[in-house]
Order: structure tokens, then sequence, then C-alpha cells
């Protein structure tokens, strides 16, 4: 899924025309509940490495935040997450999205994505799923609920026999498990929360949430732990 910016913007850059798995590790996954914090808090995922921004569909401002981020976070990939119907997808890409994530796919809803123009992520859980996908020409998505669907030794499975399939794991990941998940060859990057406590986000400590960033974008030079406890 490479990214794009749209045809009347003029933010193009090396890093927009790249996968939305390659920008960095780690995705943020991010739950806006006051449009006003979309920008700082943008900001500070930019600073700390973190370019690619996921903005869910689980709050009435979300599509406020994307346009705000759009507009006024340069250094920002910002993208939809959450998207389950066409109508989603549209109100989406006019309000500036760079991509789109769902939890799961249709055909319906897969013809819409692909309609839109920008690159999306379908979510799977299953083999079949992804058998589903790369028959339509879908090579990147996400694997979701990561942990729950099983994990690291699920995604080595699906390697052997389907290795034109990349994934970015959502669910159950945290700074422990991440460097596990981004070890393995078809994972290009993993969701997550971790970065933005909701302590740190309702206290606007911006420069902490930075620096959680940081750690975060420095996570595929990790080794693995011996043991990992998920976290989101």
């Amino acid at each position: 899924m490479s990214t794009s910016p749209p045809p009347s913007s003029s933010r193009a850059s090396a890093s927009s025309r790249v996968s939305v798995l390659d920008l960095a590790p780690v995705l943020p996954v991010v739950v806006v509940d006051d449009p006003a914090d979309a920008v700082p808090l943008a900001r500070a995922l930019v600073a700390g490495g973190l370019p690619a921004i996921e903005v869910t569909l689980r709050t009435r401002g979300a599509l406020d935040a994307v346009r705000a981020i759009s507009a006024e976070v340069p250094g920002a990939v910002v993208g939809v997450g959450t998207v389950i119907t066409p109508t989603q997808v549209s109100e989406s890409v006019a309000a500036g999205a760079r991509f789109l994530v769902s939890p799961g796919w249709t055909d319906m809803l897969l013809r819409a994505m692909r309609e839109s123009g920008v690159p999306f992520l379908p979510g799977v859980s299953t083999a079949s799923e992804v058998v589903g996908l790369l028959e339509r020409g879908v090579r990147e998505m996400k694997f979701f609920p990561a942990d729950a669907a099983g994990g690291t030794a699920y995604l080595k499975s699906l390697a052997g026999p389907l290795p034109q399939a990349r994934f970015c794991p959502t669910g159950g990941v945290g700074p422990v498990n991440a460097p596990e998940y981004l070890a393995l060859p078809n994972v290009g990057c993993v969701g997550g929360t971790w970065m933005l406590p909701a302590d740190a986000v309702a206290a606007r400590d911006w420069a902490r949430i930075e620096g959680l960033a940081r750690e975060a974008a420095g996570l595929r030079n990790h080794p693995p732990a011996a043991n990992t406890s998920a976290q989101m």
C-alpha cells in the first residue's frame, strides 16, 4: 500500500510515495475525543518519528481531527481507521485521509476503498481472508485482532504458504512484544496505542507523547524479548 498526496495537494514528499507499512515501525492508532488536541498530538508523533497516523472513527470529532491534521501538520501522513462502510470511505477521503484501515472486509467495502483512489489496509484474521484478498490483488493488510487471532505464531505459519502477503498487526501489541512482530518477514509495521497514554493526552503532555513516539520509532532495532506480554 503506497501513499501519495491528493491531486490538489502540494505536500508530496519521498516518504509519501512509499508504503504506509514502511514509513515507520509503528502506526499510532489514535482516538480523538477533542478535535482541538489533534494537531498538537500529531505534531508530537511526527516529531518523535512516527509520521503515519491512523485516526479511528470511534468519536464524533474524528473527521474534524483528520481535516485539522491534514491542513496543519505537513509532516504527517494521516489516515482513517475503523472504516466499515462505503459512506465512511468517501467521507474519510473528503476529510483528507491519505490511507484507509478497516477491521475486516467485504467485497462492497473493498470496491469502495479501491474506487477511493487512496491506499488501504483491509483487516484479516484468517488464512481464508488473506487468500481472498490475494485473489483480488491486495497484498498489504491489517492483521486484527493480532494477539487474539494467534499473534506471531499465526503470522509465522502464514509466511510459508503466503509469502506475498504483508501485514500490520494491531490489537494486543505493545512495546514488549512489538519487536517480536517486527522481526517477522511478513510484517511491515505494527499498530498500537501505547505511545498515547490516556493520562498524557488528558494532560496535553505532548512532550511525553513525543518521547514515547521516539521510543516506538526505534523498536525495529530492538531484539525480540524472550517472554512477551501483549499490551494495547
